[in-house]
């Protein structure tokens, strides 16, 4: 597909350390010529005989070399996309022992809680669900160090779930300035940051309460989000019903957005690494997973094995296949393949988009720099500009590379298939 005749949104330069990096659909990323400490033998800035796990972990650290400054963070701010690149960086410092993973998460932490332990750019009382998300790089260094300012953040994040807004029934609102609004993508943001708190502070009657309430979540999202004719789930839902992206009958935003789907893939598969193997809901979790993955099966593109923006629009003018959405989809398969939560049949699906990805979206510079190429920076609903829901506006909203929130699915999904 000639992604230029889309007329799709090109991001302009962003400066990155002392080179620039070019934003773009299909346009070859030049990263910082700064020099790396992983220079190897070969004179390569990251070595091309690693498994694909690392060069794009070791990519990431040359492209952000402070960990804050993942998914082009200009100065150090609270947010969530970081976290995914630092779980993946948590996973290879277990299988390598490699101190400089180590060392970019624990910078992460350092950086953003102070020693009183309030959090840089946090504000509790905005209730944005997303911003959760990075309580997981918490919870795991203050296992690892036991800092005080670690656990204050952890009991600040937790309390924000005891304050955030919920629909009729029992759903977390997104924002508190989306009231009455179901996201797909807050299932990712909160629950397993919820799960894993519960975990490991929460006991006894309290701590069933709560994997009730994160399973309840899940329950009410299939109730609410799920189109029974395709099995696929919606973006996001207004009880409400007064938002104008919203159906005035069922109020469901209008499309299947790839990344919306991803989200929730991925927060399925990592609540279940912290919840109980003995709580009912459990079982209940896997079959959503199961007829989730034979929804998105259906929409895989049959020749690449990648997904698109839009999921069910493959041929329509300006859709295009969509990298964080298929780094997501292929995790959150092979990941339930490995742990026994789909039948060893479905590795073939997951195989087919990690190869899709690898030949399709992944670009190498001479210096042995990767690249995660056809990357959606960003969509929503509502807002100022007010964002429709629509087809169009989900294709024409601005696509780069290397976008955190697909070279970290891209990197957790490497490690399962390295497994």
């Amino acid at each position: 597909m000639n992604f230029i005749n889309h007329n799709i949104k090109l991001l302009a330069f962003a400066a990155l350390g002392s080179g620039m990096f070019l934003a773009c659909a299909q346009t070859k990323s030049v990263t910082a010529s700064k020099p790396s400490a992983e220079i190897s033998k070969s004179g390569k800035v990251v070595p091309t005989n690693l498994k694909w796990s690392e060069r794009m972990m070791l990519s990431e650290m040359h492209r952000f070399p402070e960990s804050w400054m993942l998914d082009f963070s200009k100065s150090p701010k609270w947010t969530y996309p970081s976290a995914i690149v630092l779980d993946a960086a948590e996973q290879l410092y277990t299988k390598t022992g490699k101190k400089e993973y180590y060392n970019y998460i624990s910078e992460f932490g350092e950086k953003l809680i102070k020693e009183d332990g309030t959090i840089l750019t946090y504000e509790i009382e905005k209730y944005n669900i997303d911003l959760l998300n990075s309580g997981n790089v918490l919870l795991y260094l203050y296992e690892k160090e036991k800092k005080e300012k670690y656990l204050k953040a952890l009991q600040t994040l937790r309390s924000q779930i005891d304050g955030q807004p919920r629909t009729k029934e029992g759903s977390f609102w997104h924002k508190k300035i989306y009231p009455y609004q179901v996201w797909l993508d807050g299932l990712y943001m909160g629950m397993p940051f919820y799960t894993h708190y519960t975990k490991d502070f929460v006991k006894g009657p309290e701590a069933a309460k709560a994997y009730d309430d994160i399973i309840f979540q899940f329950d009410s999202v299939q109730k609410n989000l799920l189109d029974k004719k395709t099995g696929l789930l919606y973006h996001a839902w207004d009880e409400s019903k007064e938002q104008a992206w919203a159906n005035k009958e069922t109020g469901l935003s209008p499309n299947f957005w790839g990344r919306a789907m991803g989200w929730y893939g991925m927060a399925m598969v990592d609540v279940l690494d912290y919840l109980p193997k003995d709580h009912p809901g459990r079982a209940r979790l896997i079959s959503y997973i199961k007829s989730y993955t034979d929804a998105i099966i259906k929409v895989q593109d049959k020749n690449s094995g990648l997904w698109y923006q839009v999921l069910d629009k493959p041929l329509a003018n300006g859709n295009y296949e969509e990298a964080t959405a298929s780094a997501m989809f292929v995790y959150t398969i092979i990941k339930s393949v490995n742990n026994g939560y789909l039948p060893k049949s479905y590795r073939a699906y997951a195989k087919k988009g990690y190869d899709g990805i690898i030949k399709n979206l992944i670009t190498v510079d001479e210096n042995g720099v990767v690249n995660l190429n056809k990357c959606c920076a960003v969509a929503g609903l509502g807002g100022k500009p007010y964002r429709d829901g629509s087809y169009e506006y989900y294709v024409n909203e601005e696509i780069r590379s290397n976008d955190a929130k697909g070279t970290g699915p891209f990197i957790l999904a490497s490690l399962e298939f390295e497994k």
